[in-house]
């Protein structure tokens, strides 16, 4: 089956969303909830998976697929919006998070990208979103921050979301790139991956990097996100006032003052 063919804009700098053009008929899909706004005349539908076996295989085919869906914390459904009017009309999906959005082809990516359980945002009708199986579930597990990839397969276009800055790195074959298990956003098919634990008590318990890394090897392309939002999270909450513990106070006068008139000492 082939995908349906859609144009996109994508707006914004650090809080970006992409908005799709639809022709008569076409259809995008996306993860629930993360519409942003569409024009009338745009039908949304719940699918079971991601509606890329619609046209064939029976209801064990599509459970299948949607449960290995439910394997990357995802869930059962995904949201289908179709065009039902005569003319051009619009439809827009927003990032959850600061970050980046990237437009990934996948007929130019040789029609599979590799990419975090949490990076999908929305593509066109015909890509097909489940779990990648290269390597066993102990492998992506224990992967320190959830390690747990999903794939994308067709041959149209997908739009993937990451966080903070995003760099792609083309690898030559044979070179080799470490990268934090948090901070790989996507990889394309001939890339070989491993998960690589870091040795030594001093390493693992005051290294402060996680005793985990992604290990790539080349050839082919990857792309790396600069802050997990993981790490991003919990940040946000160890520098909360009654979240995540004790109210940190930012090393101020301020801050232990407040502490005081909470009751806190």
């Amino acid at each position: 089956m082939y995908s349906h063919e859609i144009d996109y804009k994508i707006y914004g700098d650090d809080m970006q969303f992409v908005e799709i053009e639809l022709d008569p008929k076409e259809t995008v899909i996306a993860e629930a909830g993360a519409m942003m706004m569409m024009d009338s005349g745009i039908q949304m539908e719940t699918i079971f998976g991601d509606g890329s076996r619609s046209s064939g295989g029976g209801f064990m085919d599509k459970l299948f697929g949607a449960g290995k869906r439910v394997l990357t914390g995802e869930s059962l459904f995904m949201t289908a919006f179709t065009n039902l009017s005569h003319g051009k009309i619009h439809v827009a999906f927003a990032s959850p998070y600061p970050g980046k959005i990237i437009p990934m082809d996948l007929m130019q990516l040789g029609g599979k990208l590799i990419c975090q359980k949490d990076a999908f945002l929305c593509a066109a009708k015909g890509v097909s979103v489940g779990i990648d199986f290269k390597k066993k579930l102990g492998v992506g597990f224990f992967g320190g921050e959830g390690f747990i990839l999903e794939k994308l397969e067709g041959d149209g276009l997908a739009f993937v979301h990451a966080c903070g800055t995003i760099v792609k790195k083309d690898l030559m074959p044979g070179e080799v790139l470490k990268i934090d298990t948090g901070c790989l956003v996507a990889m394309t098919k001939d890339i070989h991956y491993d998960i690589e634990f870091v040795g030594g008590i001093k390493n693992t318990l005051f290294g402060g990097e996680g005793v985990f890394f992604a290990t790539v090897s080349g050839p082919g392309s990857v792309w790396v996100q600069s802050l997990p939002f993981s790490r991003l999270a919990e940040r946000v909450i160890s520098s909360a006032p009654n979240m995540g513990g004790s109210r940190k106070g930012e090393g101020s006068i301020l801050g232990m003052l407040g502490d005081i008139m909470d009751g806190d000492n």
